[in-house]
């Protein structure tokens, strides 16, 4: 698959529909395959964390989450085709699981989010099998902790339900992390690690109206409606201003 390296981190070149067409082929497949979903702010994180940096470019798929990535491409004369985000690329794996019959685990977020985002999908997908559900509250090596038995436990009821596609929201980089860690446990055939999709399918969390979207502002949406999040997002001009001085962050 063609990529472009941005500080470090290989980016999958492609458009959302080269990216649903690759998940129809992982699920072909016997072994887990991996997706991750980074964005500025986490390739930033694993440029200082050579762990982590390692475990997104063992991903079997790595779309470009953030506009800031697509932005840093084209200065460096690198272009990715287009900003494929985790949510987007979520609701397409829906879909496929709908048409097909696969079964759907989600995992994570608050207490009683999965299980509500479970029921808003079921309420569109008339045909779609959401196996089970459980929160992002639990003891694991995600936090550190290895072979907890309520890990154990997730993982063994993962595997006797047949799921063949496992949604992680535990936020990065736990989720990669964990997800990384547990890949040659975990029976399913596509994983995901996707943040707060399911905050968002749940409608815990509101999306960005579509002209933040359309310009790549969803950052800028956020941030208005969560000012906190300013220790977060001054990843964002940092990490432009790293591109612009460094002819070699983008390959």
């Amino acid at each position: 698959m063609n990529t472009v390296n941005i500080l470090g981190v290989d980016i999958d070149n492609l458009n959302l529909r080269d990216a649903k067409d690759k998940v129809r082929d992982f699920l072909n497949d016997e072994d887990l395959k991996l997706i991750f979903t980074p964005n500025s702010e986490i390739i930033m994180d694993a440029k200082k964390d050579p762990e982590f940096k390692n475990i997104l470019n063992n991903g079997d798929m790595v779309i470009a989450d953030g506009i800031g990535l697509v932005y840093a491409s084209k200065i460096r004369k690198k272009p990715l085709e287009e900003r494929v985000t985790g949510y987007d690329l979520s609701l397409e794996i829906l879909d496929i699981a709908a048409e097909e019959s696969y079964n759907v685990y989600f995992l994570g977020c608050a207490e009683g989010v999965a299980e509500e985002a479970k029921r808003k999908v079921e309420e569109k997908y008339k045909n779609i099998n959401i196996v089970g559900t459980h929160n992002g509250f639990f003891k694991g090596y995600h936090l550190g902790i290895e072979n907890h038995p309520e890990e154990e436990a997730i993982i063994e009821e993962i595997n006797n339900l047949d799921t063949d596609i496992l949604f992680v929201g535990l936020g990065a980089p736990k989720q990669e992390f964990w997800l990384y860690h547990n890949r040659d446990r975990i029976k399913a055939k596509v994983a995901i690690g996707n943040g707060g999709t399911m905050d968002v399918i749940a409608e815990k969390v509101k999306r960005a109206p579509d002209f933040f979207q359309k310009f790549g502002l969803e950052w800028l949406y956020r941030l208005i409606k969560e000012p906190k999040r300013i220790k977060r997002q001054i990843k964002l001009p940092i990490f432009l201003l790293t591109i612009l001085s460094d002819k070699e962050s983008v390959k």
